[in-house]
């Protein structure tokens, strides 16, 4: 776990629960001074992040109230700008605006990004600025859109953790499916074929 995000999160009334479960001592290195480590985006991140279609993103209200939200779109939606920013175009949705109405009184926000079949999670703490207006959100529009940003969203990154994958259910898309099922599908064809083929002997003989 990277110093940074167990900095962040590590607060003292978690501490206190971490002593009362016997954890305290485990995680204690994850706290001590030393250069900051896991706020910046490597090539493993990098990679990852880009290649998925969708996370889950949590901000808080002023009353207090978390709000979690699923962002989807086409892979690679969510882009790695530099070491520590990511950022994607905000389209139009239900026009309730939960979201982006919380990150005007708390701009921190948490995204768990999910890899479910190879079993990987990948959690960022940031802050998010906004800039309103298509113009703005050109540059972060995913290939082949349709319809036009309302503006773009900028994530500095504050922290990120691999998570355990301990509990992750393997599931799989569909575009991971298809390979597979492309190649049942001619195998079944095949036996398809071989089983005519026979059908055929075995009246001729008849």
């Amino acid at each position: 776990m990277p110093r940074a995000f167990s900095e962040l999160t590590f607060t003292p009334a978690v501490r206190v629960h971490q002593e009362r479960m016997g954890s305290a001592r485990t995680y204690s290195k994850f706290i001590e001074d030393g250069p900051q480590q896991g706020h910046q985006i490597g090539p493993a991140e990098k990679a990852f992040i880009q290649a998925r279609d969708g996370f889950y993103q949590s901000t808080v209200s002023e009353t207090g109230w978390p709000y979690v939200q699923y962002r989807g779109g086409q892979v690679g939606f969510l882009k790695v700008l530099d070491p520590q920013t990511i950022g994607y175009a905000d389209f139009s949705g239900n026009k309730q605006y939960i979201s982006r109405g919380n990150l005007d009184g708390n701009d921190r926000i948490a995204l768990i990004l999910m890899d479910y079949a190879n079993q990987r999670r990948l959690k960022i703490l940031g802050r998010v600025t906004f800039t309103e207006g298509e113009t703005a959100a050109a540059s972060l529009y995913p290939e082949g859109a349709e319809a036009p940003a309302e503006r773009a969203a900028l994530i500095r990154v504050e922290a990120l953790d691999w998570n355990c994958p301990r509990h992750i259910t393997p599931r799989f898309t569909e575009a991971e499916l298809r390979p597979h099922l492309n190649a049942l599908g001619q195998q079944l064809a095949q036996l398809q074929a071989e089983n005519e083929k026979l059908k055929q002997l075995l009246t001729q003989r008849s």
